[in-house]
């Protein structure tokens, strides 16, 4: 596997990083010897078909499917990530495509959804729209009106922004995107990924699972690929072109860049 970090960050140390990670359920291996690595400061798309093993992947890192064997470091430490409280103490977010918004609720409430702030018995107001303001005034978000619109009246993309701000609202320093422009016309989806863009601009490391090869092209700094559980390569955007990415989705190969040989159903 070709292995290349994006820009600015090549000598340093991986935020995250994972070898020889493995999954199974039953006698099916998902998962099988994955390899990948995470730089703060930049976006990592994640891509594959599917079935490629992505969503494992990513459920793993989050805790929810712990993997079977392999080795795990989030800034340079073995760590261990039993379970969803491991992965978010490390400071791991994850949105998914759903989003997980109460459209009853404002945009305020839908960001403290299960963490609230309190002041004695009440909840504490204030505090938690001044820190949703700081929050979204800091990812320069200008399309929301207000923090106290009701998540129903949002559009698509305001409710991916919604849920992206309310993951990086909790210190989080590996925010990872499921599809975040899926169900998006294309002013939204060009607001979203300038949004994205600008999470690892401000230092966070950011995982992008995308299908949309121009998604991944114009935000990417590097591109893992995955093709029925492996790691075909990991590489930099300006190391390969469109085509070439979609011959490691579809073959596992592109070239002399990917799997050295034929992986066994």
């Amino acid at each position: 596997m070709t292995s290349t970090s994006g820009s600015g960050e090549n000598s340093s140390t991986p935020l995250l990083s994972l070898r020889g990670v493995h999954k199974s359920f039953g006698a099916v291996n998902v998962l099988r010897d994955v390899n990948l690595d995470v730089w703060a400061g930049q976006v990592t798309a994640l891509v594959g078909d599917n079935g490629a093993g992505k969503s494992t992947l990513i459920k793993g890192i989050a805790g929810i499917y712990p993997f079977d064997t392999g080795e795990v470091a989030f800034d340079g430490e073995p760590v261990k990530i039993t379970g969803p409280r491991q992965s978010n103490a490390l400071g791991i977010e994850v949105v998914y495509q759903d989003l997980a918004l109460c459209d009853n609720l404002d945009v305020v409430h839908n960001m403290y959804l299960g963490r609230e702030l309190k002041s004695g018995v009440s909840l504490d107001e204030t505090t938690m729209e001044q820190r949703a303001r700081e929050t979204l005034d800091g990812l320069s978000v200008r399309t929301l009106k207000s923090v106290r619109q009701v998540v129903a009246s949002l559009s698509g993309g305001q409710r991916q922004t919604v849920a992206i701000a309310r993951a990086v609202l909790w210190n989080s320093r590996l925010v990872i995107l499921d599809e975040p422009t899926a169900a998006l016309g294309v002013a939204q989806t060009e607001q979203v990924l300038n949004l994205v863009r600008r999470l690892a601009d401000n230092g966070l490391a950011v995982i992008l699972i995308s299908h949309n090869m121009n998604d991944v092209m114009q935000v990417a700094d590097n591109i893992a690929a995955l093709y029925l559980g492996n790691m075909a390569a990991q590489v930099s955007k300006t190391s390969v072109n469109h085509q070439q990415v979609v011959e490691l989705i579809t073959t596992g190969r592109s070239g002399d860049l990917g799997l050295q040989q034929a992986v066994a159903l």
